[in-house]
């Protein structure tokens, strides 16, 4: 269990949890909790972290998310389009669209032809807010991402576009 970059045994929590599992099961590959359980890792770290610039403008990730696909997109969305660019459900959109409509970020308008159809776009002060946010938020990422060199977070970067690819086409089939 070393990092071949630079031969020293990991001594990260997961390094530790794998160690104890082998002393228990040695017979046992833990190849595969080694991945999962960093990226299990990184990502609860990460949300404890919940992303500073945004936590000072009163933001959570979730409602960042969908502010920054209305903005993307540069077009109205539905509430079930909005639920397919940011991996959310239903509810879960409908629940942050009141709350950034609330503050002025977020306006609804019907559908002309199906009353149950609505369309969401920014306002002025949602697009405002995103573009101010945006160019921090992405320093605040750099800066976290900074304990890697670049040519490493361009190798994480690949790899995890290369597992991200293999999930979303197969996790459905793994679940079954």
């Amino acid at each position: 269990m070393t990092d071949t970059a630079d031969q020293q045994p990991r001594a990260d929590t997961v390094a530790s949890v794998v160690r104890q599992w082998r002393a228990v099961h040695p017979a046992l590959d833990t190849g595969p909790m080694e991945v999962i359980g960093r990226i299990n890792r990184c990502a609860a770290l990460l949300q404890q972290a919940e992303d500073a610039p945004l936590r000072r403008a009163g933001l959570s990730r979730a409602e960042f998310d969908l502010l920054g696909a209305l903005r993307r997109t540069g077009h109205e969305l539905t509430p079930g389009e909005l639920a397919r660019e940011t991996f959310s459900s239903g509810a879960a959109v409908t629940k942050r669209v009141k709350q950034l409509t609330g503050r002025g970020l977020v306006e609804r308008r019907g559908d002309t032809r199906d009353r149950r159809v609505s369309h969401l776009r920014l306002t002025d002060a949602g697009r405002d807010l995103v573009d101010g946010i945006l160019p921090e938020q992405l320093a605040y990422e750099e800066a976290v991402l900074s304990v890697l060199t670049p040519g490493r977070q361009d190798e994480l970067s690949g790899l995890l576009a290369g597992l991200l690819d293999g999930l979303e086409g197969r996790l459905g089939a793994l679940r079954g």
